[in-house]
């Protein structure tokens, strides 16, 4: 039986590197060895328990922002080659639920999802359903394939939300808000405003386009310097990025009158916020969610990198060996400077691309 090596994550808050059999492809599967494995905000939440549906899943790999080549495919396989490059589109409804025959797979009563509740990438090898795999091109590079995962979920976002050209977005979070904002100047909103508690996030949220940042540790209102920048208005758009009840109140508060709040932050499931119901009827304000990519999501994902209309590569901060997961995920957690973090199995030593 062949082995690897990978990442259980036993209980909440204990994860072990271990040998483990390679996984075993059905007629209909691809084998991927990884190349990168993005460490994403939900990782957190998976690691320490937050999510019960999760748990529950446990003992498992995880890991879920993974890019590859193919090395091994099924008798039933079609389009795909050992050795063709990547990216996996992570959703497994079951197609036959009410909501998957409407086309809302995304709502599946049974809703799984490859490394959250199946053995995920941070591993050496992850298994797939051959027609989840999208071919990436080689005029996009390993760092922005490791990166396709995360863009698709803030593209079905954009979708959901709907932003109208020259409207106002103002984004609470600036991990994958950064993303979120720069997909706003793509569908040409005006202005562009940026949330956050990091000086070095918030600088390069600037850098990919952003018009205005504000920084809570100096500008704690963020209410009131979203309404001053939007001429004492509030936003058209919101989009919650961070996952707790007190942003999503501070989204509620910045939307303007009619606007609309996009949710995607994750909240832990005894998180509740305090929304006036009056306000939804009165100022007629509007929210939909967005929780993940699905589909060609991964195909849109991939011709947005491909054609250079976003770039993600400057928010790579740091690569880490498989053994240093779990280090690297609190980390994440202490250290400002870090956005993301990649995980490569084959790399020996950790690779820091940031600059002090």
């Amino acid at each position: 039986m062949r082995m690897m090596k990978a990442q259980v994550l036993e209980e909440p808050c204990k994860m072990v590197l271990k040998d483990v059999p390679v996984p075993q492809i059905s007629s209909h599967e691809v084998l991927i060895k990884v190349k990168y494995c993005g460490i994403c905000g939900s990782d957190w939440g998976s690691y320490t328990g937050k999510y019960e549906d999760e748990v529950k899943c446990l003992p498992l790999t995880t890991g879920h922002e993974f890019f590859g080549y193919v090395e091994e495919v099924g008798a039933d396989v079609s389009k795909l080659k050992p050795g063709d490059r990547v990216a996996v589109d992570i959703c497994l409804p079951c197609g036959t639920c009410y909501y998957c025959r409407r086309g809302d797979h995304l709502l599946c009563d049974t809703f799984k999802q490859i490394g959250i509740h199946t053995a995920g990438a941070f591993a050496e090898y992850v298994k797939a359903p051959w027609q989840n795999c999208y071919i990436v091109p080689d005029s996009v590079t390993d760092y922005q394939a490791a990166f396709i995962e995360p863009l698709t979920t803030t593209l079905n976002a954009s979708r959901k939300m709907d932003l109208k050209i020259a409207s106002s977005l103002a984004v609470i979070g600036c991990g994958l808000g950064i993303i979120h904002a720069a997909l706003g100047k793509i569908r040409g909103a005006a202005p562009v405003i940026v949330v956050g508690d990091s000086q070095e996030r918030l600088k390069m949220a600037r850098q990919m386009g952003v018009d205005h940042t504000i920084d809570i540790t100096v500008t704690p209102d963020a209410v009131a310097e979203v309404k001053k920048l939007t001429d004492g208005i509030g936003a058209d758009y919101v989009i919650e990025a961070v996952g707790t009840s007190k942003t999503y109140e501070q989204a509620f508060q910045m939307v303007r009158k009619g606007g609309k709040v996009e949710a995607f932050g994750i909240c832990a499931d005894d998180d509740y916020a305090s929304l006036p119901p009056v306000k939804f009827v009165i100022e007629e304000k509007k929210v939909s969610g967005s929780c993940a990519g699905i589909g060609n999501d991964w195909g849109d994902a991939i011709k947005l990198l491909q054609y250079k209309m976003i770039d993600p590569t400057p928010m790579i901060s740091m690569i880490v060996p498989l053994a240093e997961v779990e280090t690297a995920l609190k980390e994440l957690r202490e250290n400002p400077r870090l956005v993301k973090v990649l995980v490569g199995p084959e790399l020996k030593e950790r690779k820091v691309l940031y600059k002090d």
